[in-house]
């Protein structure tokens, strides 16, 4: 080639390749543009039809790859917080069916009785007896629903204390005496001689415990026997509460702690509580730093079981 052409030559060679480059990154832009404008739209259409459909972006471009990968982190979330709400709201309005329900079948019979002794003109001491049951269980539950407020709200004051478990369950037990030895329920209680401290709040504690035991005698009487267990380790004492009843299907077995769940299709209205119980025990629980788990194999054995640090002597 001829001296004199080849700068010519060498510019030429020079400008194809900067209108390569050019063309090049002019491309990439507007297929930049273009993908942005899909995603943009996919997001619009999304928001408005709430599909809940994910973004599918097709390109080679690895910042639009990890830019829709990150979206679809969000658009699934946002579907869990739609799911989550959904199920809250369908709880919320069977807690005010459930709440209707408890309050107003309590005070009808309440206003009954007074409705009768008002036409009588006498105060009957057994209709009274009943008046009087009837109204403290609506305080029961109305305190049972403050109880939990507080709780959920983070106003219950705990004041915690060294607490001997092992006597505490024999105070416990003993508040269920008189039901006890009326039924033919044997009974087991398995509670080490020598004191076993936790720290805890010895009221939480007793309610804890009341609320264990009393869901065991509810809806564990048919299996005839109730147990009692407190054992420990190296780091923690657990209290086994105990009963061969009906016991819990495993598909309400991750529903039993929720609020005012009551499982309604497994057991009959007539033995049924109000579903805060096991609620408000488990959030006590774990605010003393413990936990209620469970273990049910229906009609075989049931068991909750309260866990707490151990403190040493």
């Amino acid at each position: 080639m001829n001296g004199a052409l080849l700068p010519l030559f060498l510019c030429l060679c020079i400008l194809v390749l900067l209108l390569v480059v050019f063309w090049q990154q002019f491309a990439f832009r507007v297929g930049t543009q273009a993908k942005l404008k899909q995603i943009h739209e996919k997001l619009k259409e999304t928001a408005d039809t709430d599909s809940g459909e994910w973004l599918m972006v097709f390109t080679d471009n690895r910042e639009l790859m990890e830019l829709a990968a990150q979206i679809n982190r969000l658009l699934e979330e946002r579907s869990r917080v739609k799911a989550d709400y959904r199920r809250f709201e369908m709880a919320s309005k069977k807690m005010l069916s459930n709440i209707s329900h408890d309050i107003k079948t309590p005070m009808t019979v309440v206003l009954g009785y007074l409705e009768i002794m008002r036409l009588h003109g006498e105060a009957d001491p057994g209709m009274l007896a009943r008046t009087e049951q009837k109204a403290q269980s609506v305080m029961e539950l109305i305190n049972q629903f403050f109880t939990l407020a507080k709780i959920e709200a983070g106003d219950m004051d705990l004041k915690l204390s060294r607490i001997d478990l092992s006597e505490l369950c024999r105070e416990s037990i003993l508040d269920f005496y008189e039901i006890l030895s009326k039924s033919d329920v044997q009974v087991e209680i398995d509670l080490p001689k020598q004191a076993v401290f936790v720290q805890g709040d010895r009221e939480a504690l007793q309610r804890i415990l009341f609320n264990l035991v009393s869901n065991a005698v509810r809806y564990g009487s048919a299996g005839k026997y109730l147990g009692v267990i407190l054992h420990s380790d190296e780091t923690y004492v657990y209290v086994d509460v105990v009963d061969h009843g009906q016991g819990i299907e495993k598909s309400f077995a991750g529903r039993i702690f929720d609020r005012l769940f009551t499982m309604e299709d497994s057991r009959s209205r007539s033995i049924q509580g109000n579903g805060l119980g096991l609620k408000i025990a488990k959030n006590l629980a774990l605010q003393m730093g413990g936990d209620i788990t469970l273990d049910s194999i229906p009609h075989v054995r049931t068991t909750f079981t309260l866990r707490l640090k151990k403190m040493r002597y």
